[in-house]
């Protein structure tokens, strides 16, 4: 199996359709492939990004879903998770987190989970997603775009990720909202350079604006070949 982990730059940035478009690319190679939300805030009885997901990939809800494997932690408000927990008198345990991934990961070929927030959110008082990335190890897929101020925090977790020797694969480009031509451009060349200087691949892949109902179908190929393969198979 593989796990690899969606992060952005920010909240807001377009993980859920960058998560849904990565798993419909894995779905429609032939693989078993299932989208996981760490932690959700802003919701009652379910996830709404995994809700995203299966709209993308094109399939409806798994016992996964159902069970709670694929969102261990759900929260009505919608804000940071340690204070959308503690509001619920609950304190999210991360082994809970990583117990659930195990499981996914014990039955299906690529496991794509989707972070929350930025890449130095706080989990509760103590741990941040940044120390559970270091702790867990995954490869990272970061979520960007062209939109005034990406550069700076596309760089800040970049050098984040560098600090604590994680292994991006690369960025998945949001194109929406679209900014002026000689912007979006620019940007994506300097992130390029970017991960390049890193150590990184430079690959940032194009992700357009477009309807979870009628999704593209993105060829992806250039990132997925950075990551490592699940347990050696093709």
């Amino acid at each position: 199996m593989a796990v690899i982990f969606i992060t952005g730059i920010d909240t807001g940035i377009g993980k859920t359709y960058a998560t849904g478009l990565l798993a419909r690319y894995v779905h429609r190679m032939g693989k078993s492939v299932i989208t996981q939300k760490i932690i959700q805030t802003g919701c009652s009885r379910s996830s709404d990004d995994i809700a995203v997901h299966r709209i993308i990939m094109g399939i409806p809800p798994v016992p996964d879903d159902e069970a709670g494997t694929t969102c261990p932690y759900l929260f009505t408000l919608p804000a940071s998770p340690h204070l959308a927990a503690k509001l619920q008198d609950t304190l999210i345990d991360p082994d809970v987190i990583s117990r659930a991934t195990d499981d996914l990961a014990k039955k299906y070929e690529y496991v794509l989970v989707e972070g929350v927030g930025g890449i130095c959110v706080p989990l509760n008082d103590d741990t941040t997603l940044l120390d559970y990335l270091h702790q867990r190890r995954y490869p990272l897929v970061i979520v960007s775009s062209s939109r005034l101020g990406s550069i700076n925090h596309s760089l800040m977790t970049l050098e984040l990720a560098k600090s604590r020797n994680l292994e991006v694969a690369g960025i998945v480009y949001n194109r929406h909202p679209e900014e002026i031509k000689e912007i979006s451009e620019d940007t994506k060349k300097t992130l390029m350079r970017f991960l390049a200087g890193f150590g990184y691949p430079p690959v940032v892949m194009d992700m357009p604006a477009f309807d979870p109902y009628a999704a593209p179908d993105i060829d992806f190929s250039e990132l997925f070949v950075t990551l490592r393969p699940p347990n050696g198979r093709d």
